[in-house]
């Protein structure tokens, strides 16, 4: 039987896209379409827009983990993409992505230093990005519920719209990890609050069941991360402006 540890350092490595190898043409994105049922939410994101109304610069805080970077220095991650995609389709508006990462941290953990961040950064919309360290360490999903729960309202009594995203799909994961119970309380405690949920899960899913990535490929290079990552960053794009209801003026 494999260890424990050694799986854990797997899935580490598989979660975050970081496998450097040969980028293969089965591997390049056919499209990255998003159905639009997973990008719609009936919650908003209201400091978003009020700070885009009033020009005032959109600062974005992504609190993630290994999987919101790339081994690369070319600003290919999704925060990266996220932040250009923004200031093409927001002309004259301030945008800036900014990201805390908090690698091998539960959501209790990094729950904990939510508030002194969010007083520190004063961020307009904080993308927290959660999840994968709880299920690899199977901790309790009530616990994590409560966790992620304590978090959102940290980051809310700091002024901040919040948008929850979750963990990455990979189908070489699915027979490790259970995901079915964090998804779910991530799912809970959104509509608890009336926040936005981005479903990654579904989303790379969807992508990888269309045949648009190979996800279970064993050798992900990083040109198929780049290419993920890009592809995040306009899904995540398009659901920050849909969300803020801005005006077809006040986009480009």
């Amino acid at each position: 039987m494999k260890s424990k540890s050694g799986t854990i350092l797997r899935l580490t490595l598989l979660a975050g896209l970081l496998i450097a190898g040969p980028v293969r043409a089965e591997d390049a994105p056919q499209s990255c379409e998003v159905p639009a049922y997973l990008l719609t939410s009936e919650s908003r994101l209201p400091k978003v827009a009020e700070a885009i109304k009033n020009g005032r610069s959109l600062d974005i805080l992504v609190v993630g983990s290994r999987s919101s970077t790339i081994n690369t220095s070319d600003g290919s991650a999704y925060p990266s993409r996220l932040q250009a995609m923004l200031l093409d389709q927001l002309p004259g508006v301030p945008v800036n992505v900014s990201v805390e990462l908090q690698a091998k941290k539960t959501s209790e953990e990094v729950a904990a230093g939510l508030a002194k961040l969010v007083e520190a950064k004063k961020p307009t919309l904080v993308i927290w990005q959660t999840g994968t360290v709880d299920a690899m360490r199977s901790i309790d999903p009530d616990d994590f519920r409560s966790a992620v729960d304590e978090g959102v309202v940290a980051l809310q009594k700091g002024g901040a719209d919040v948008v929850l995203m979750n963990l990455q799909y990979s189908p070489r994961t699915e027979t490790m990890i259970s995901a079915a119970p964090y998804l779910d309380n991530m799912r809970v405690v959104a509509q608890q609050h009336e926040i936005p949920l981005f479903d990654r899960f579904a989303i790379m899913r969807h992508w990888n069941d269309t045949g648009d990535f190979n996800l279970f490929s064993t050798s992900h290079g990083i040109g198929l991360a780049k290419r993920v990552h890009d592809c995040l960053g306009r899904a995540l794009s398009s659901f920050v402006i849909d969300l803020a209801r801005l005006n077809p003026a006040q986009q480009n």
